[in-house]
């Protein structure tokens, strides 16, 4: 994790691993093994255990934010393809829900209302990356390509700015937490490791929230990179 060891680095023998830590050749196994499921290791017969080859990525979540340039995929497949990996979103569910309070509370909805809602799961290079609900309030999103189980060329962010109503700020709360039992199914994940938890509200100009997400990663995975500018 701290990038001693490199990507495809070969780790020392399991004497030296023995001799440099203090420990048994049990606690060295176990902790091998560990690893092993966690992602961070790979186990090659009659060779030894490397370093897996694909390090943590490191994902910037302003650079999903504008829209695509006409003709262009969604971002999540251009700013994938910029880490030579092969990005594609499956849509899971579409439709009119009540959303969870903190959602209601975000778009300003009533106790009792709804909001359309897109529930995807995000793949890198076929492998799922990450789980994604988007909620929009209906009176926008009713009858729109928002409300439909299709992909949407470009994007939200590209439909709604062809709406007139183009996002232009966003805020993100960001937890650690253990996954939901969905969540440790969906995205394939290891016995007892973490998800990233990302609740973003998208605003327009007059600060109008026009969506509200709830996004998941594995926390062994992905880190999330922020730029902000110099004062």
């Amino acid at each position: 994790m701290s990038g001693d060891l490199l990507p495809g680095a070969k780790l020392p023998t399991t004497q030296a691993l023995m001799a440099n830590y203090g420990v048994t050749n049990q606690t060295v196994q176990r902790s091998l093994a560990v690893l092993k499921q966690e992602g961070f290791l790979i186990g090659r017969a009659g060779s030894g255990v490397y370093v897996r080859e694909n390090p943590q990525q490191a994902v910037e979540p302003a650079s999903y934010m504008p829209p695509s340039s006409p003709g262009e995929p969604h971002s999540w497949v251009t700013e994938a393809a910029k880490r030579n990996l092969r990005g594609e979103a499956r849509i899971l569910e579409v439709g009119e829900a009540r959303p969870p309070a903190q959602v209601r509370d975000a778009l300003g909805l009533p106790e009792n209302g709804v909001a359309v809602m897109r529930h995807r799961l995000m793949l890198l290079n076929g492998q799922p990356a990450e789980l994604i609900r988007s909620y929009y309030p209906v009176e926008i999103a009713r009858g729109t390509r928002l409300a439909d189980r299709r992909r949407i060329p470009g994007g939200s962010p590209t439909l709604l700015t062809e709406m007139g109503m183009p996002p232009v700020e966003f805020v993100d709360r960001i937890s650690v937490r253990l996954p939901t039992s969905e969540e440790f199914v969906a995205l394939e994940l290891p016995d007892d490791v973490p998800v990233l938890r990302t609740f973003r509200i998208v605003f327009t100009v007059e600060r109008r929230p026009i969506e509200a997400s709830v996004l998941v990663k594995a926390g062994h995975v992905f880190e999330l990179e922020y730029r902000l500018p110099a004062r």
